[in-house]
Order: structure tokens, then sequence, then C-alpha cells
């Protein structure tokens, strides 16, 4: 062993290279090691515990609940307006918008579901990556089998009807943002179908599945629209994309997605400060902001291969991921310094465990980020603030293809 690392120095050296550079480069995924480490260390307990409990949920998809406004069928996804409400005005007549306040009459089980079931599919293939156990990812397997295989119970693919509003409309590409839990479960996808568990006709049907959502949200002129959007609905659109077309391989879409990052997205929404104006003019300025950020991070990391670094790559004006990040720091570790309103509702259980925060720590191997990350909560207090924690399992994002014992 020590004769072929003293080998690999000398021809290092040979070729130009400098021991120096070369301890750098050890030091660096020394460093990366001990980052992955401490998350997996930090999240065991609780995602075995949480796993655990998940084992005895029934899978549940949209044809466990219909909506008679719906104007889709028990196989399509449907939902209703986050912040439309009735007109005192005109109660009968068509609901008017109030930006920020949830209507808690609308219907909003299929969302829910959605979320739920990234929630427990990712969490089960966390634990059977992190133990091991069968039973982890058989149970995953059977949620994921409800959802894209089984002809009783499956999902459209596609968002037709999501956030209809009563008298307005039947649906609309603003919907499409619903989707966003089913990216991670497309990383666990990947992860089991590396397993004896899932079986490659289900693999098969779950990968045609995608094709046919990204197909459909490239497209139709709902799915025109959102990826045109201008604030965190485009940027989240992107990575609901880019996320789906790493999952089919589709080279085509994700140089599509590249492209409008660097030409459209960024651009148009970061300011020269690294803050995001579009989501500081909303009436919750900071959880849009922690929102479009954990958008940004995670459409940079799908986007980066051997050619294009999405962490790395900044506008010639010095704009870019990093700038965000270090942008939003000193308002992370202590909101109260918080330069703008307040958000109007669930400011206290503002930040949370931010996705952007360990993309950081990986990426740029900044170990503050996840000692800032360990000291947020963990915890879910309310449907509002699981809904915005859009990635809620990093052991999912650290590259493990097969359990660690």
């Amino acid at each position: 062993m020590k004769s072929t690392k003293i080998l690999t120095l000398t021809l290092l050296i040979a070729f130009g290279f400098s021991t120096s550079a070369f301890s750098k480069k050890e030091n660096k995924q020394t460093s990366l090691n001990s980052i992955k480490q401490n998350i997996i260390q930090t999240e065991k307990q609780r995602i075995i515990r949480l796993a655990d409990s998940f084992l005895l949920e029934k899978p549940v998809t949209v044809t466990s609940f219909t909506c008679p406004r719906s104007a889709g069928g028990i196989h399509d996804y449907y939902s209703e307006a986050t912040y439309w409400w009735p007109d005192p005005a005109n109660p009968t007549g068509p609901y008017i918008r109030k930006d920020g306040l949830n209507n808690p009459a609308n219907f909003d089980f299929h969302r829910q579901a959605i979320s739920q079931f990234s929630w427990v599919v990712g969490t089960l293939t966390s634990a059977y990556l992190l133990t091991g156990k069968t039973i982890y990812a058989e149970t995953a397997v059977k949620h994921l089998k409800a959802w894209f295989v089984n002809p009783e119970t499956i999902m459209n693919p596609n968002f037709l009807y999501a956030q209809a509003i009563k008298g307005v409309n039947t649906g609309r590409g603003i919907g499409i943002i619903d989707g966003i839990p089913f990216i991670e479960v497309t990383k666990s996808v990947q992860i089991l179908e590396k397993s004896p568990f899932l079986s490659k006709n289900d693999s098969e049907t779950i990968h045609q599945w995608f094709t046919a959502f990204m197909t459909w949200l490239n497209t139709h002129q709902y799915g025109i629209d959102e990826m045109n959007a201008k604030n965190n609905h485009g940027t989240w659109w992107h990575a609901q994309v880019a996320a789906y077309a790493s999952f089919v391989d589709d080279k085509t879409i994700l140089e599509k997605c590249r492209k409008h990052y660097v030409e459209i997205l960024l651009p148009t929404q970061m300011a020269q400060d690294g803050s995001l104006p579009l989501e500081i003019e909303r009436t919750k300025p900071y959880s849009y902001s922690l929102f479009c950020l954990d958008g940004f991070a995670t459409l940079t990391w799908l986007l980066t291969d051997n050619e294009f670094n999405g962490w790395n790559f900044t506008l010639a004006d010095g704009r870019g991921i990093q700038k965000g990040v270090d942008y939003i720091k000193p308002y992370v570790i202590d909101k109260n310094n918080w330069p703008f309103k307040k958000d109007i509702s669930h400011w206290e259980e503002q930040p949370g465990r931010r996705p952007f925060m360990f993309f950081a720590a990986i990426i740029q191997q900044q170990p503050e980020w996840i000692s800032i990350w360990e000291k947020c909560s963990a915890d879910f207090p309310s449907d509002e603030s699981k809904r915005n924690m859009p990635l809620k399992n990093p052991v999912l994002w650290l590259g493990l293809t097969s359990p660690i014992k």
C-alpha cells in the first residue's frame, strides 16, 4: 500500500502535479466524507424511527379521495388553489385571491397524499440504505406500485386539474408545483431498482410513467406556462423536469433546463446581492425566499455533469447559487435580522432544515452549513411547514446505491 502511494505521487510529480495539490485533493475528499458521515449520524435515529412508523401505513393514492368539483376522473390528480376564498360580496360567485392565507375548506387531499407518499418512500428507502433491512425496501416498493403500476390505484401522468379555482377554471399550470415531492420519489426508485426488491418490469413501468409525465410537462400549455413562470414556480418546474429527465436519461431535456437556468432563471430572479426580489414582494417573503433557494440548489445539483458545474456557474456579474446562499446565511442563523417584513403566517416555524443547506455543505465542503442545518428543527409542526420543505430525505442525495451495512 505504501509503495503504491509513493508511486502515485511520483507519477503526479512527473506529469507536473505537486504533492501539495495531491494533498489538497485528499483533504477535500476527507472533508466531504466527514460531512456525509455527519449527515448520516444526525439522521439515522430519526429516519429509522419514522420508517418503523411508516411500515404501518397502507398505500394511499389519488384514487383514495374524490371531489365532486373535479372535472377529472378517479385517477386524475385534483387540488384547489390554496389562497382563494369565497367572495363576501358575491358568496356564490367566483373565488377571490388572498395571498398567503390558506383556505382550509378547499380540497387538498391529493396534494397531501403526494407529499406523504414521497416522505414515506424516501424515508423507507433511506432506512434501507442505513440498515440493509429488506422490510423497508419491500414496503417502499408497495407504495411505488400503487401510484405508478397497479391499474386500480394508478395516477394519470398529468396535472390537468391541479389548483383549480371555483368559478374561474378547472385547473391551471400553477398547480404543477404540487408535484415537487415526486423529485425524491425518483431518487428512491434509482436506488431501489439496484436492489432485488423492485422488479425490472415494475421499474420499466415507472420509467414509462415519468417519461409520459415529462412529455406532458413540456408540451401542454399548463406546463409551458409554468416553465416560463418568473418566480419560484419557474424554478421548481425546472427542478422537477431536470429530476425526471435525469431519471429517464433524457439528455435533450436536461440541456434545455441548463439553458433556461443560465439564460432566464438566474438573470431574472436573483438580484446583484443574491436576494430574490420576486419572493420578497410576497406576503411570506422569508419562507418564499428559502423555498425558491431550495429550488435553485436542487436544480443546480441536478444539472451538474462532467461539462457543467451548476453550483459553481456564475453570470458575468458574479450572480449564482453560492451568492444566494451567502445572502441568506445571516438570516438563517438569526431570522430576527431579516430586513423585510415577517411572513403573514407560520413565521415561528421557519426556517427548518432546508435542502440548500446540505447541498451547500456537500458541494462546497462547507462544514459550517451542516452545523447550521443541525441546529434547525427537523420537525413539521404544521402541514404548511411540511409542504414548504420539498425535500425531506438528505440521505437519498449522498450517492449511496446500496446499504452501508
